[in-house]
């Protein structure tokens, strides 16, 4: 579908975004089975996750700090009294036929997530809520061409659901929105961020209205999706969707629908629930939860050093452009190995150099897992030091020098060189037999160099790097080279 910019332009787009994050906990949120993903089919279940009569939940409280902790860097409201509700409704995947979530005291209230869009704009996302809940199960349909099959392993894993107010207006804000988030779960290490894994899953409500309209239009969910690629899809098929609806005088229904990959549409599923269907009270098995002052000092006092804070700290104090600081702090591993290789040389630009070079090219080898450089931040840095001096070149340091470190754990940087001979010779001495013979082999060039084809440099101390196999020092060889040319 591609509409024209001048039926487009007549609507606001009204986008709110619901994000589940799965907790990085070892256990459930109301029972002590394991989260682990990837396990048969029902083996991670037990009693209190299939409602056993007389079965009792029981609070994860390491889940309840991990919520805190994302409210904290979200500049949320923290509620100091919670109690959890049932929500409820049946699916084969939900054995108890409700939901423990938080309905009316949400964990964490407000507070909001900037953004940084690719013109360079910034806006704040605000957030209505983050709440606490727990996963329902999974229903498989690709395996019986007859029956759905469910997997309860994912029943009870515990879940923030992050809620923004209506504020969004493009795909492109929702897109920058979801990386935001995932960047900050992954920081606070309280979930994964693996959308394929559905470790992070996005819900996106969508609705238009004319510019001049005082009310919102019929909102219409689009449910699960596990890419921000296909968010970003998903969302602008469904813009251009409900305008075609309202431009043939149709009125959009007011429905949950699924995105298809394969088509790139979103389709119906069913209609949309709303609030008083789910019949909320509070579950009286749960008591109330209270976050003193103590404990919420203690989170706050361990909560890591952010994205945010790292950028502040690259840019300010390293003096590094606004783009390499992005680039460093995009992961947690990268931000984190490279503030320990600062801690190790002073020459940061050259750092972030290596590591947005050679470091970064060496990993997409690998795993691409920045917690798996081979190279310890002391070697490189030594490694570093190295090139700044002028005692090994860059080209060299890098071809050479660092894959050897990477197989030879351990290893300085200073005794590899050693072993390959590949110091640079910054000896006049040794330096100015290989000039000579460079100069003596081109007679016409250093004619031409004579005759003011000052250029014909660059083709001398090529040979001259190439004669001495690397090791000459750029910066004395050209000195030399250029004295030596003009008193001939």
């Amino acid at each position: 579908m591609m509409l024209k910019e001048s039926i487009r332009d007549k609507y606001k787009v009204v986008i709110g975004l619901e994000v589940h994050a799965q907790l990085s906990t070892v256990s459930k949120i109301f029972s002590s089975e394991s989260v682990s993903f990837g396990g048969s089919p029902n083996t991670n279940i037990s009693v209190v996750n299939l409602a056993h009569p007389g079965t009792l939940p029981k609070l994860n409280k390491k889940a309840l700090e991990y919520a805190i902790k994302m409210g904290l860097v979200c500049q949320s409201k923290i509620s100091r009294y919670n109690i959890f509700d049932r929500k409820n409704y049946f699916y084969p995947d939900l054995p108890k036929g409700y939901q423990l979530t938080q309905d009316r005291t949400p964990i964490c209230i407000g507070g909001y997530v900037p953004i940084t869009l690719k013109d360079g704009r910034q806006k704040d996302i605000i957030l209505n809520r983050i709440h606490l809940e727990e996963d329902a199960g999974k229903l498989i349909h690709d395996q019986d061409s007859v029956y759905s099959l469910v997997d309860l392993n994912r029943a009870g894993t515990p879940l923030i659901e992050i809620v923004t107010e209506p504020v969004l207006s493009t795909s492109e804000e929702a897109a920058a929105f979801l990386t935001e988030v995932r960047q900050r779960v992954r920081y606070l290490d309280i979930c994964d961020g693996n959308m394929e894994e559905g470790s992070l899953r996005c819900d996106a409500n969508i609705s238009i209205m004319l510019k001049d309209a005082k009310t919102f239009g019929k909102k219409v969910e689009i449910k699960n999706m596990n890419s921000i690629r296909y968010v970003q899809k998903a969302i602008d098929f469904e813009i251009e969707r409900q305008i075609e609806e309202v431009e043939r005088g149709n009125s959009i229904i007011s429905e949950t629908r699924m995105f298809d990959i394969t088509s790139g549409k979103t389709y119906g599923m069913r209609a949309k629930e709303e609030l008083n269907d789910y019949r909320y009270f509070p579950d009286p098995d749960l008591s109330p939860v209270i976050v003193s002052e103590e404990w919420l000092n203690s989170i706050m006092e361990s909560l890591p050093l952010m994205a945010y804070d790292l950028h502040k700290k690259f840019t300010e104090l390293y003096g590094l452009p606004q783009y390499d600081a992005q680039v460093l702090t995009d992961s947690k591993e990268i931000a984190l190995y490279f503030e320990e290789l600062c801690q190790r040389t002073k020459h940061y630009k050259a750092a972030s150099n290596w590591m947005m070079g050679p470091v970064k090219a060496y990993l997409k080898t690998l795993t691409n897992k920045a917690s798996e450089i081979p190279v310890r931040p002391v070697i490189l840095a030594e490694l570093i030091d190295l090139v700044e001096a002028g005692k090994l070149s860059f080209s060299i340091a890098s071809q050479q020098v660092f894959p050897v470190l990477a197989e030879k754990q351990g290893t300085s940087a200073l005794e590899v060189a050693q072993q390959l001979n590949v110091l640079q010779e910054s000896d006049t001495g040794s330096l100015m037999p290989i000039i000579e013979e460079v100069i003596n082999s081109y007679p016409q060039k250093v004619a031409e160099y004579k005759s003011g084809k000052k250029g014909i440099i660059a083709m001398f101390m090529g040979e001259v790097m190439k004669r001495s196999k690397g090791k000459a020092d750029p910066k004395l060889a050209s000195e030399l080279l250029s004295k030596k040319l003009e008193v001939l």
